[in-house]
């Protein structure tokens, strides 16, 4: 869809509503062919449908997802299939076959889901692929457009469209976004491989919410935020491009009561007893795995496992059987046909090693099963194998427990599992552990049905609390609770009244004065301080505004004053160093201290803060005539945070004596003169009643002494999110730029007589 096309459906969203547009790969029905109709649909299984499903029911909400039509419908049968997918409240996307191959089997499922799952020896990066996915995320983007009114909550879920939240933030700046991802997040070693790190960050940050099964994901995802694109987070809520977003653990659950209900009705009981009899031993136990065939889920590590156990306790010979349900998954792919292979191989070796003519070790089925004969298995076992190398969240485990309820039953869990957080009564093991595996099987086996019901009973009630449609719920809670959070900030924002009330103030003012912060205010931060020279744009702007008669222009920086000489010596804009120390006017052009000062005291302090830096990679010391600097911008947010406590804790005493102070700026600590501050500098202009006009922009705490010292008609403008003494505030530095532009214009507009 072309730009124009694309705004002009967004400017013709003139109908608000409340609805919730459900975004994923896959609408929730399979669609097959019919002879009669040319298709049938089937609704799909899963925890994500099940969760989704009450509120897609609910008139009005839409589920938008790729719609794989059969082929050889003519026309007419098109127009069917789509008054069928209304009929169910579904959105259809459709695909190009390439970029459908390439997006979803090139990119999805070759890239993502083994980095992400952390098989990195499985991984294809295709620049190709690359690109079927931002032009199918693109193609989502597009049909969202379709369908999207004010006041819709669009919910994207899932790995392949972790684009798709920026791309419609860019269109919908106001929308409501959640983002889940169903899959675990890669720490960042693991995450950094990606050569496409930085756009699926950024892609994901267009969500107001972000959302996983465990809270480990956040920790990592947040981690990368900081990382690879430079934004921080707060106890979970991180400040991207101005605009407030929240990371957070939703772990979804199951339709519990479906399950236990349907383990309890008489036809399923008749299958657990045939099953029981098919076994044929009297007492013999039966071990319980079901997975969809992945790498990821541990199916060979669980068959070497059932192996060994056989080797180490013969006694159970005869005695168990392990029940191997494996579904079949992206057969097509060469490593799955592998791997199915390598399972068959297994299940051969184990039944050929130690069956016997009425005993059987392994009974395989590599099939899907229906409903009612998954629950009647889940019901019949006495031990339940969910052991994958690494999951997202794993329902099975949940499934199986809520077909015990009242009941015994052992669930042996992967610690690697995203359920393992919340199932920690469960028989948890290391999947890469074999004798750990082998003594937990035992374990389970031999457990007491008294212990049995013990372990069980807590994570059934938090299972039949914490259902899917309440992971639902409470996710669509949340992120109403950040667009709250968001509107409770913009109120201070310098909005586009306040901004016209401004630049009419400048224009009225016959002497006006602009006390500019540097970094993080004229310029954005960098992981090298030194690298935020300012570029032309920047110097071409406040020659403008300095060169102007009736308006008087100084950067009050944190920067020593040899930087700022050489980045802004030649303009005409007064200058302060450090915080305070140091003054140049624009028309003397000499350095002045402020006030007598020592710096005999670096000698004492310096040694220490050099032992911080060899203590913590990425941390750097600066110093300047009349202080010291620990920067930490590079560092892992932990490490710098138990850092910063130890610099604090190393230098606190005897400073005082010293006569000097730490100051805490963004990712530095500074150690300079006790009573030299930004605020203490600004009085040399607020105290200047010839000035009807007095602006004062910062980012950070040491710009708060500024906004302190401000007369009350002074407009104050903090850069960036917190708490603040100042009247207004601006997402970041590119909108500060917007605002000096404007009063950079209104001087060239004055007449030249003025």
């Amino acid at each position: 869809m072309a730009e124009n096309e694309r705004k002009r459906k967004v400017d013709r969203m003139d109908n608000p509503s409340n609805r919730l547009i459900i975004v994923s790969n896959r609408l929730p029905y399979r669609i097959e062919p019919d002879e009669r109709e040319g298709f049938a649909f089937t609704r799909t299984v899963g925890g994500l449908v099940a969760g989704l499903e009450p509120l897609h029911e609910q008139a009005g909400n839409v589920w938008l997802g790729w719609a794989d039509e059969p082929a050889g419908l003519d026309e007419a049968g098109r127009a069917r299939f789509e008054r069928a997918l209304a009929a169910r409240s579904c959105a259809p996307v459709r695909l190009d076959e390439r970029d459908a191959e390439l997006y979803y089997e090139g990119f999805s499922n070759s890239a993502l889901w083994p980095l992400f799952h952390g098989f990195p020896q499985h991984t294809r990066f295709d620049e190709e692929a690359w690109e079927a996915y931002v032009r199918v995320n693109e193609r989502f983007r597009d049909a969202v457009l379709e369908l999207a009114r004010p006041g819709d909550t669009v919910w994207v879920h899932d790995y392949h469209l972790m684009l798709l939240p920026s791309l419609l933030r860019e269109a919908l700046p106001n929308a409501s976004i959640g983002f889940f991802l169903h899959i675990p997040f890669p720490d960042y070693e693991t995450f950094r491989m990606l050569p496409w790190r930085r756009e699926l960050v950024r892609g994901v940050l267009g969500a107001d919410l972000v959302g996983f099964h465990a809270y480990d994901y956040v920790r990592h995802f947040l981690s990368s935020c900081r990382r690879i694109v430079g934004v921080e987070n707060e106890s979970g809520t991180l400040f991207a491009d101005g605009r407030l977003v929240r990371a957070d653990a939703f772990p979804l659950g199951i339709d519990y009561e479906r399950y236990r209900t349907a383990a309890r009705k008489p036809e399923v009981r008749r299958l657990v007893s045939a099953f029981a009899e098919e076994k044929g031993h009297e007492g013999c136990k039966v071990m319980l795995s079901v997975e969809r065939l992945d790498y990821s889920k541990g199916i060979p590590e669980r068959l070497l496992a059932f192996d060994a156990f056989l080797d180490r306790y013969p006694a159970w010979r005869g005695r168990v059987v392990l029940v191997l349900v494996t579904v079949p998954s992206r057969e097509n792919v060469a490593s799955y046909a592998a791997l199915k292979k390598q399972v068959d191989e297994l299940v051969g070796l184990v039944n050929g090693k130690h069956s016997t003519m009425d005993w059987t070790p392994v009974d395989y089925y590599y099939r899907s099963l229906p409903f009612d004969r998954l629950v009647s298995l889940y019901a019949a076992s006495d031990v339940m194998l969910v052991t994958p190398l690494r999951d997202g969240m794993n329902l099975v485990c949940k499934e199986y427990l809520a077909c015990h309820d009242g009941g015994g039953g052992v669930l042996v869990l992967s610690e690697m599992a995203g359920a393992s957080y919340e199932l920690h009564e469960a028989l948890t093991v290391n999947p890469f552990d074999l004798e750990g595996v082998v003594d937990a099987m035992r374990r389970a086996l031999e457990m007491p049905p008294e212990e049995q019901r013990r372990r069980n009973a807590p994570m059934q009630e938090r299972l039949a609390r914490y259902t899917s449609q309440k992971w639902a719920r409470e996710f669509l809670d949340a992120a109403d609770e950040v667009k709250r959070r968001q509107a409770g900030l913009s109120a201070h924002l310098l909005g586009p009244t306040s901004a016209r009330n401004l630049l009419a103030a400048f224009e009225a003012a016959r002497r006006r004065m602009l006390l500019l912060d540097y970094d993080g205010t004229l310029m954005p931060f960098s992981d090298d301080p030194a690298c935020v020279a300012p570029d032309e744009r920047l110097r071409e702007l406040l020659r403008r505004l300095g060169s102007n008669p009736r308006t008087d222009v100084a950067v009050v920086s944190g920067r020593d004053r040899a930087t700022l000489e050489a980045w802004l010596g030649d303009l005409p804009v007064d200058l302060v160093a450090e915080h305070g120390v140091w003054f140049r006017g624009r028309r003397e052009r000499t350095w002045t201290l402020e006030e007598p000062l020592s710096a005999e005291w670096k000698d004492a302090v310096r040694p220490v803060l050099a032992d911080f830096v060899d203590r913590t990679p990425g941390s750097m010391l600066e110093e300047k005539d009349y202080s010291l600097a620990w920067h930490y911008r590079m560092c892992s947010k932990e490490l710098a945070e138990r850092r910063v406590v130890e610099v604090k804790n190393a230098l606190g005493d005897g400073l005082e004596d010293r006569g000097i102070a730490l100051m805490d700026g963004n990712k530095v600590v500074e150690v300079k003169p006790r009573g030299v501050d930004k605020g203490h500098a600004a009085h040399r202009w607020f105290r200047d009643p010839s000035y009807g006009f007095v602006l004062a922009a910062g980012d950070d705490r040491t710009d708060e002494d500024v906004f302190e010292a401000a007369p009350a008609s002074a407009w104050t403008v903090k850069i960036g999110d917190g708490p603040t003494r100042a009247r207004f505030a601006l997402k970041n530095a590119g909108e500060m730029r917007e605002l000096l532009e404007a009063l950079a214009v209104a001087c060239a507009e004055e007449p030249a007589a003025a």
